[in-house]
């Protein structure tokens, strides 16, 4: 086993985060609905044991980690956060970005580049976390383990962060070229799963530099079943695709551009892993199932103990469930762009979004990644809300099947206060 028995329900839920970007914005509606309008179908925020967190996804799940005690007011309080961004408050971008374009493309510097200063998002990042909460909720047991996954710069591995309760093991085993690490998660393990590639700069934590998470496993499940997740919730960022339709395949082909080309490789990097992890998880779940029509009841307690002699995780049945955005956010971030409803960008920046819009068609994928604006967000945070909304019944199944207990997840703030570690940004520039 991976870990040691706890007083828990078996059962265990786990919520895994991802997104891209401003993209995470989605996410954050399906959070909204779930912890606010479906609590008050169920009188009760539902129970989350397992919190897996990449890129911006593990903002989001840290925010949401330090607001258990209350998670219908935190999400309330992350909505409105989301909904009144600026890019100028995220994102910096000027003439010394501008000017360091070579640099970024030829390499150089010592702690790594990008064609943004994320010192606006550091910041923000520090000031709306509270850090000792979220080290709380796991103390107290309101949470089993929060992880961030990274991508270590120097070797190219995905390294997991792992913060967990008292009673809970880090995984002995993980996957190849992983590497489960035990910390006290903070701003900067958040950022560092946020830091995407060429457009932020690498996070340095203990000398090692670190990036999105998402380069190798955008969709952490491998951390949440290896920490014992019997039920799984993952939140996709991309539409799921079903095939090339027939006024797809019939439109007019014109030539990439670069921004374009950028869009699709990232989307590739950081939006299309989910479908396999669950595809794998599906087949372990056949597997047992058939294994047990055909050997009877003692098949997967025979297989975990021989897997317990390699030192392999127990086998189990795992109930996922996906949620995906019901639209293109590429089209929906060109069209937004075009809009001209931008919040309050200088000159140079708008410019800049102006320029990312040259996507085939009407996509703008690029341009998804980095519209940290308010108007755009608040879109793709309803359209999060009403896809979970359209899937109530599916999710409300979920959670009761999940044998959800909300005893110890809303034990009152006895602090008072937030604290805000000191932060100084190993970031390059």
């Amino acid at each position: 086993m991976t870990q040691q028995a706890t007083t828990r329900p078996s059962r265990r839920t786990a919520m895994i985060l991802s997104g891209g970007g401003a993209r995470g914005a989605y996410e954050v509606g399906v959070l909204w609905y779930i912890f606010d309008d479906l609590s008050r179908i169920r009188r009760s925020p539902p129970r989350v044991d397992i919190l897996c967190g990449t890129s911006v996804g593990a903002i989001n799940a840290c925010y949401l980690a330090a607001h258990l005690t209350d998670p219908v007011l935190g999400m309330r309080r992350l909505v409105h956060l989301w909904s009144e961004l600026q890019i100028t408050r995220v994102l910096g971008f000027g003439v010394r970005q501008f000017a360091g374009i070579p640099r970024l493309l030829l390499g150089g510097g010592e702690a790594g580049t990008g064609l943004f200063d994320v010192t606006p998002m550091a910041e923000l990042v520090q000031r709306e976390i509270s850090w000792r909460a979220l080290a709380r909720a796991l103390r107290r047991k309101q949470l089993r383990a929060l992880t961030v996954s990274t991508t270590e710069v120097s070797n190219g591995r995905t390294v997991v962060f792992m913060q967990t309760a008292p009673d809970v093991d880090i995984p002995k085993t993980s996957p190849p070229r992983t590497l489960f690490r035990a910390d006290h998660i903070g701003p900067h393990h958040a950022l560092a799963s946020a830091a995407i590639p060429l457009l932020f700069p690498p996070v340095k934590i203990d000398d090692e530099l670190y990036l999105d998470g998402g380069l190798r496993q955008n969709t952490p499940i491998s951390p949440a079943l290896r920490l014992g997740a019997t039920h799984i919730f993952a939140i996709g960022s991309s539409r799921e695709f079903k095939g090339v339709g027939a006024h797809e395949a019939g439109r007019d082909v014109k030539a990439p551009g670069a921004a374009f080309l950028l869009g699709k490789v990232l989307n590739a990097f950081l939006l299309d892993h989910v479908d396999v992890d669950l595809e794998l998880l599906e087949r372990m779940n056949n597997v047992l199932e058939d294994g047990t029509y055909q050997f009877g009841p003692g098949f997967t307690e025979a297989m975990s103990r021989e897997a317990e002699k390699r030192n392999q995780p127990a086998y189990r049945k795992v109930v996922p469930f996906t949620l995906r955005p019901s639209e293109d956010m590429g089209k929906l971030a060109s069209e937004h762009v075009r809009s001209g409803k931008l919040i309050g960008n200088p000159f140079l920046t708008r410019r800049l979004l102006n320029a990312l819009d040259m996507g085939v068609g009407d996509e703008a994928d690029l341009a998804s990644y980095l519209l940290f604006d308010g108007h755009f967000c608040r879109q793709l945070i309803e359209m999060g809300r009403a896809d979970a909304h359209a899937r109530r019944d599916e999710i409300l199944t979920f959670f009761e099947d999940a044998g959800d207990e909300s005893g110890g997840m809303h034990e009152p703030d006895d602090s008072g206060i937030w604290d805000k570690p000191s932060l100084t940004l190993p970031i390059g520039t």
